[in-house]
């Protein structure tokens, strides 16, 4: 936020604290950090004390809101400023722009001043038809002779213009306007019917569904809107979004006709206006308007159920710093296989042909040799063609270590992508394919945030949203993310250290550039040295960067450099150097935390410095724990009543899909996720969780298997310990009921 918009805190801070719930002082001084350049990881975990404890998702809240008002703000002072320039700025309407709250709001009373084309109503006015509009409207009806001319030849031309006018005015009038959105809002219903001449279109198809669907357009579901959205864009279906046309005509009369004024051939003539401004004006207008309303609910829904599936997905278990071996599969060009150590630097690389039976000696002599050379711990295989067949042939092996499948989801797109070409300039696409798979074993936060996150595949209708609202709700995601890890300072890559709070692209390829010429970092200090890297940044960014080799001890822990004097004035206390503070848990005891508060610092903070004391740069994401799919390989080996173990690779609105380790994904419905009644399906799964599945149909022609969750050992309730990272192949059975 921009620091010269500071002076509208204030007010902004009541209007935003109302409609948040929030204390209005909190939210002013969310609004200053906002406005000083503070980002959200940072607020929300060095500045506790200033805020009331807000977190991430209401610090988010309070500058959404901000850029809402001052959007509207904005608004307001264009349009004042155009109604003053041309003289139309009355006291009452100049009232009325002050104190309207919503951008609809704004505009409807914008509207009849707004610059338009030559309408229809203009067109009247400029013929001399204003007067016998004002006259109908009063509820006198003239004798139109007298406004017969060379442009209006006859009494029926002279009263379509006056109704013209009268339309116009009607549909300009702020208050008209905000009634029917409200009646929209309540009544409006959407129907939706398949294009003339579309019923056999192949592409028509995939929406059959909704061939003939109608439901209230406040109750119909963000996935079902986008889908017949959708349609309507590829020319399939027809939408319209309206309320019933005699409650809309209704509140019109109501609104305009007068029992004492208006009688006869004025009454005729004014109806006929009303009903031309509903069907002509108003409808389209309107319909339009709650089309778009409803569409930005569901984008909103879409974009939230990505985010979530998105931090599940970079959030999952790390297998950790340790070697492995990684393949890329392939049936007819071998399965492309690489050795990594520990910090996922590539050691060797080779082809195996496991699938062709001349070479599948070949292919074990150089897997062993590759286990006895570099000493994996684990072998990392990519989950897409030949995946599956691929890790039964590793585990026949008997190699002693797991083997892991990996989602392979968005992989070609980095091997692709101008970061893997900075990185192995030499290497061929799908040798670069490997040694992803390989670093997302190791660590799926690291790797992941190299690729654009819609490519990543845990999105919901993610073509069909707005796209800058959805690269700014998954930026905000991975930013999350990767604030709450912490990252490396001495190996991180430039595309991990670019969503580290403060830094950006420009700053992480700085560090970069510093690091390589001067051999790394001594200390978090010595990030002041990066050109441009300034103590703004450095504030932003320092708590988040770890450095475990650094000559001091703090550096290695989310504590902020600016915390460093506090902890050493503590240890100094206890008699103890920082190092063996951090060592001794039992120490912090000692510590009479309320004498230590001060204004700057309180309790949360205090407790947040010796939780990290205790677990120096812990790891908020859960342990690693290996999967082991079911010995069935295909779809035509499932059969209705089977009891099988799966992942969930995507959530939505409607249920979640399931990885059977058969290439096909398995859907449960809502419906069939718990024995108890549940509105959302994220509260009972989540990416990459560990679930036991009934299958319930199988549908080979579509391709759909139909899963259910009840009944079966799943308790129904969200557990962080399930989340899954990965899966393995083995023989583990399917149990049939």
């Amino acid at each position: 936020m921009p620091a010269e918009s500071a002076d509208d805190v204030p007010h902004l801070a009541h209007l935003l604290g109302s409609e948040l719930k929030l204390r209005p002082q909190q939210v002013e001084a969310t609004a200053r950090l906002l406005d000083g350049g503070a980002t959200v990881p940072f607020i929300a975990r060095y500045r506790k004390e200033v805020t009331g404890g807000l977190d991430e998702v209401a610090i988010t809240a309070i500058a959404d809101g901000l850029e809402r008002w001052r959007e509207l703000e904005k608004r307001r002072v264009a349009i004042t400023e155009s109604l003053t320039e041309r003289g139309l700025l009355t006291p009452a309407l100049g009232q009325a722009i002050a104190q309207a709250r919503l951008l609809t709001a704004l505009e409807d009373l914008y509207l009849p001043f707004r610059p338009k084309r030559r309408t229809r109503a203009q067109q009247a006015r400029e013929r001399g038809l204003t007067p016998l509009a004002d006259a109908i409207a009063s509820g006198r009806f003239p004798d139109p002779e007298p406004f017969i001319n060379a442009e209006v030849p006859d009494a029926e031309a002279a009263l379509a213009g006056a109704r013209d006018i009268l339309a116009e005015t009607i549909n300009e009038d702020a208050s008209t306007r905000g009634e029917l959105r409200q009646l929209f809002r309540r009544q409006a219903r959407i129907t939706s019917s398949v294009a003339r001449g579309k019923q056999d279109h192949a592409d028509a198809l995939k929406f059959r569904d909704w061939f003939a669907w109608n439901e209230d357009l406040a109750r119909c579901p963000s996935h079902r809107l986008l889908a017949m959205l959708r349609g309507r864009e590829a020319g399939m279906l027809t939408l319209t979004a309206k309320p019933p046309e005699d409650s809309a005509l209704a509140l019109l009369r109501q609104r305009w006709l007068r029992p004492d004024r208006h009688q006869g051939r004025a009454r005729e003539q004014l109806d006929l206006a009303l009903v031309d401004a509903w069907e002509r004006l108003l409808a389209p207008s309107l319909e339009n308007e709650a089309l778009t309303e409803a569409k930005v609910t569901a984008d909103a829904e879409a974009i939230a159920v990505f985010a979530e599936n998105l931090r599940g997905l970079l959030l999952a278990a790390p297998y950790g710093r340790k070697p492995v071996l990684a393949v890329d599969p392939g049936l007819r060009t071998g399965g492309k296989t690489v050795a990594l150590d520990d910090q996922g630097t590539l050691r060797a690389t080779t082809t195996i042909f496991p699938h062709e039976a001349k070479r599948q000696a070949e292919a074990a002599a150089t897997i062993r040799s590759l286990v006895a050379t570099h000493r994996p711990a684990a072998i990392a295989v990519g989950n897409g063609t030949a995946g599956r067949e691929t890790a039964d042939f590793l585990e026949t092996l008997a190699l002693g270590i797991p083997v892991v499948l990996v989602s392979e989801s968005g992989a070609s797109i980095y091997s692709a992508s101008e970061a893997a070409r900075r990185e192995f300039p030499d290497l061929d696409l799908t040798v670069r394919g490997a040694i992803s798979i390989g670093r997302r074993l190791q660590d799926p936060l690291a790797e992941l945030v190299k690729l654009d996150a819609k490519s990543i595949g845990v999105g919901q209708y993610q073509h069909d949203v707005d796209q800058a609202r959805l690269r700014e709700g998954l930026e905000r995601v991975v930013q999350s993310c990767v604030n709450a890890v912490g990252v490396e300072l001495s190996t991180a890559s430039e595309e991990l250290l670019t969503y580290v709070s403060g830094l950006g692209p420009a700053l992480a390829k700085a560090i970069v550039a510093y690091r390589r010429d001067h051999g790394g970092f001594r200390d978090r200090k010595e990030l002041l040295e990066v050109p441009r890297l300034g103590a703004k940044a450095f504030e932003q960014c320092a708590g988040f960067l770890r450095l475990r080799d650094s000559r001091e001890p703090l550096d290695a822990s989310a504590v902020h450099p600016e915390r460093y004097t506090l902890v050493r004035t503590m240890a100094g206390e206890l008699q103890v150097p920082v190092a063996e503070l951090m060592r001794r848990p039992e120490l912090h005891q000692r510590l009479d935390l309320k004498r230590w508060c001060t204004d700057d610092v309180g309790e949360p903070t205090l407790r947040d410095i010796l939780a990290e004391l205790a677990k120096p740069g812990r790891d908020p994401r859960p342990s690693f724990s290996l999967f082991r799919f079911a010995d069935v390989h295909r779809m035509e080996e499932l059969t209705p009543g089977m009891i099988l173990p799966g992942i969930i690779t995507n959530v939505t609105k409607f249920g979640a899909f399931v990885d059977l380790g058969i290439k096909q994904d398995g859907l449960i419905h809502i419906s069939e996720l718990a024995d108890r009644f549940i509105a959302d399906p994220s509260e009972v799964v989540a990416v990459r969780q560990q679930v036991q599945v009934r299958v319930m149909s199988v549908d080979l022609p579509r391709k759909r298997i139909g899963l259910s969750m009840k009944g079966l050992t799943n308790d129904g309730q969200l557990a962080p310990n399930t989340i899954a990272s990965s899966a393995a192949p083995s023989s583990f059975a399917p149990h049939r009921s």
